[in-house]
């Protein structure tokens, strides 16, 4: 099937947005920066935000700088220091991806720009009726206050070369690491990755996982985490170090699985290690499982904060974001890989053939091989979690 390149879908999808008002947010947006603070870990993604910014340049006249963030709180503690100062225009800070606590951090404190997604031209290929993926953060109605831009997937990679089998549930773990004591371990809780590894065993073991999806409270949290921590207890002992040190973040992981030192990695992208086998950054045996009972998936959002200096460049890149032939050359595995928000059923037969015709990779995974997506945990649940696996694990 002929491949249709990205400029020739861009062209197609040019044409006058139906909304009337659009045109003043593109006229009130031209000549604008758009300061967008998004986590820097990815070179990957960061050279595909620096494309979005030319390209938003030569279409629009908006012009992108990433700030690159070690931690989305970082953008989040700029806009409540400025509040303070009572900085509420001219902000530093006019997108950022974020998710979970932090989305709920800034729309308790009234910190976010809108509703403003209804008011995108492409919010039209999105499913954002209640309830839909695209319409939910970490169980939070987002209610037009941040935009999605691409699917996001909780995997592990092991390298074949050395593991047969690798676990089939986070139960089986424990037994894995019995039997190869030293050859698993998991990112800090404090990063984002260790919370996650965290919380999809706590989606498996808890006793009533439905309880999660709720604001948690002091008894819930006893009664659902006590498996966990009996099961965390098992495994500890058996992992690399003795539990008792831990890598940083993902790419530290990943690279003590491409030197030999452990056998298994994570990720929230299922297209990661399909690109760190190109990259050199991983063996060409490294593989993509999940546990047979799926994994955590979520959506990646862009919000605008309430005193953004340049909120109608921020809407533009937000909706260019969401043009379907941006999210077919995000999903690209030579470019970026990220999985596609935009609702299929909305889009066209050329889109359809576009998506289709992408290149695949021994090492990427389909959506079918991830098995089914568990909704996060209420995101009050994170911040009790790892706090509490501080101060068992931690001196």
């Amino acid at each position: 099937m002929r491949l249709i390149t990205t400029l020739s879908l861009l062209a197609a999808f040019a044409a006058p947005p139906a909304l009337a008002d659009w045109q003043d947010t593109l006229d009130a947006a031209r000549d604008q920066t758009v300061y967008w603070n998004a986590w820097g870990g990815d070179e990957r993604t960061n050279a595909f935000i620096t494309w979005v910014g030319k390209q938003t340049e030569a279409r629009y006249g908006v012009s992108v700088r990433q700030v690159r963030l070690s931690d989305t709180a970082e953008a989040v503690t700029r806009v409540i220091s400025e509040r303070a100062a009572g900085k509420d225009t001219g902000g530093s800070v006019d997108l950022i991806w974020i998710n979970g606590p932090n989305f709920l951090a800034m729309r308790e404190q009234d910190l976010l720009f809108g509703p403003f997604v209804a008011d995108l031209p492409n919010a039209r290929y999105v499913d954002l009726s209640p309830g839909a993926p695209a319409a939910l953060d970490f169980t939070v109605p987002v209610e037009g206050m941040e935009s999605p831009w691409r699917l996001a997937k909780f995997v592990f990679t092991y390298d074949s070369a050395r593991v047969e089998t690798p676990p089939r549930s986070m139960a089986e773990f424990v037994d894995w690491a019995a039997a190869t004591p030293g050859r698993f371990t998991h990112p800090d809780p404090s990063n984002f990755m260790g919370a996650t590894f965290l919380k999809q065993a706590l989606i498996e073991l808890a006793p009533d996982p439905a309880v999660l999806l709720e604001p948690v409270t002091e008894a819930a949290f006893a009664t659902q985490t006590a498996p966990l921590w009996e099961w965390y207890d098992a495994l500890r002992p058996n992992m690399w170090r003795g539990g008792t040190a831990f890598p940083e973040n993902q790419s530290v992981q990943q690279q003590l699985l491409n030197d030999g030192d452990v056998d298994i990695s994570v990720s929230f992208d299922p297209a990661s290690t399909a690109a760190a086998i190109a990259q050199g950054l991983l063996p060409d045996t490294a593989r993509v499982f999940v546990p047979e009972g799926g994994t955590i998936g979520n959506v990646s959002f862009v919000a605008i904060p309430y005193n953004a200096a340049n909120a109608e460049g921020a809407q533009v890149v937000a909706n260019f974001l969401l043009e379907p032939a941006v999210q077919a050359r995000m999903q690209n595995i030579e470019v970026l890989g990220s999985f596609s928000v935009l609702d299929p059923a909305r889009l066209d037969a050329e889109t359809h053939a576009a998506f289709s015709a992408l290149p695949g990779a021994a090492a990427l995974p389909t959506l079918e091989d991830l098995g089914p997506t568990l909704p996060e945990p209420h995101a009050s649940w994170v911040t009790h979690l790892t706090e509490a696996w501080a101060r068992r694990y931690t001196r």
